[in-house]
């Protein structure tokens, strides 16, 4: 399908726009309208089935990355090749946090409403890591890329909002590694420059629950005891769920990511996830492009492991004391539209 595109996109004639003693000669001859994805984007159709992207943040997108070119195809049309291999091919980074007393608030909110209880009004994100597919390098090395499910993959580690765009972005671990070392080694982790004091991140059993220096609050561990604890993983869950909805969004919208082994060499990976997660970001905060899912999100059997790898301060007194809230407070009254 990438050959296909490329090859119709060959037939694009081009002339270039220059001067000669002051006449104008005709640089550009026109897009060949032939080529259907050609026709359908120039024509101002509907630019999700060949793009996956709405025409209005398609438009925010090229408007961002518009350039004067003197050579090539020019910046739409790479641009546009570039997601329809995003899109088609059969197949770290920080975003931004929160940079307002007001924007913290909304997220803050947003939590809530997602969780359906106020005792959530200090969560301020969603951690959770992704395996993505990639042909392993040859060699002893290829093998640590293999993770628990035996495919070669490489770790996507992502917290998000409560609208489900990624406000931190962490890519590169083989799949072999645990999440709670992918979590330790990350610039979230070591910086400690997010959430601020007296918030936390939601995230599910395969991390610990800590309180420094990175404050997580996971569920309460199989077998749940007693019914605060089982309200409390109840409320948690709707809340901590928009992490896996932002990578399903992801995975519908650039299936290269996540149906079949990239195609490019590994250590180029990380970047074409990075795009990927920058341009879902562009999608939901410039235009709200939100994309439905095709199919559930299979949730893994979280191994409970690491809190004894990491030199922490347990955050299970501030668990219980949430669990002690949720089963004292009311729910929250639902105001919002969130995902």
């Amino acid at each position: 399908m990438v050959g296909m595109f490329h090859s119709r996109c060959r037939r694009v004639m081009y002339l270039r726009l220059c001067q000669d003693r002051g006449q104008t000669r005709p640089l550009y001859c026109r897009i060949n309208l032939n080529v259907p994805v050609l026709d359908r984007f120039f024509n101002d159709m509907d630019t999700r089935p060949d793009f996956r992207l709405s025409r209005e943040a398609l438009t925010v997108l090229l408007d961002l990355l518009r350039s004067e070119r003197q050579h090539g195809w020019g910046s739409t049309i790479e641009t546009l090749v570039f997601l329809f291999w995003l899109a088609w091919w059969p197949s770290a980074t920080r975003s931004q946090f929160p940079n307002t007393p007001e924007d913290l608030e909304a997220v803050c909110r947003g939590f809530a409403g997602l969780a359906r209880h106020r005792a959530f009004l200090k969560a301020a994100g969603a951690i959770d890591g992704c395996h993505v597919r990639i042909k392993p390098p040859s060699g002893p090395d290829g093998q640590c890329y293999r993770n628990r499910k035996l495919f070669p993959s490489i770790i996507l580690q992502a917290v998000c909002n409560h609208q489900g765009r990624f406000i931190d972005t962490y890519v590169g671990w083989p799949g072999s590694v645990h999440d709670a070392r992918v979590l330790r080694y990350s610039p979230l982790y070591r910086r400690s420059v997010y959430p601020p004091p007296g918030h936390f991140i939601l995230a599910d059993g395969g991390y610990p629950c800590l309180q420094h220096p990175l404050p997580l609050i996971t569920p309460y561990k199989r077998p749940v005891r007693g019914v605060g604890a089982q309200r409390f993983n109840l409320h948690h869950s709707r809340a901590r769920s928009i992490i896996e909805r932002a990578f399903g969004m992801m995975k519908t919208r650039f299936r290269a990511i996540f149906l079949q082994a990239l195609e490019v060499h590994h250590t180029f990976v990380p970047h074409v996830i990075t795009a990927c997660a920058i341009l879902h970001n562009i999608c939901l905060l410039g235009v709200g492009d939100i994309m439905a899912l095709e199919d559930e999100h299979e949730e893994d059997e979280h191994e409970d492991e690491g809190e004894h790898v990491l030199e922490t301060v347990s955050g299970a007194p501030c668990r219980d004391q949430l669990s002690a809230e949720v089963s004292a407070l009311e729910e929250v009254p639902i105001d919002h539209d969130y995902l």
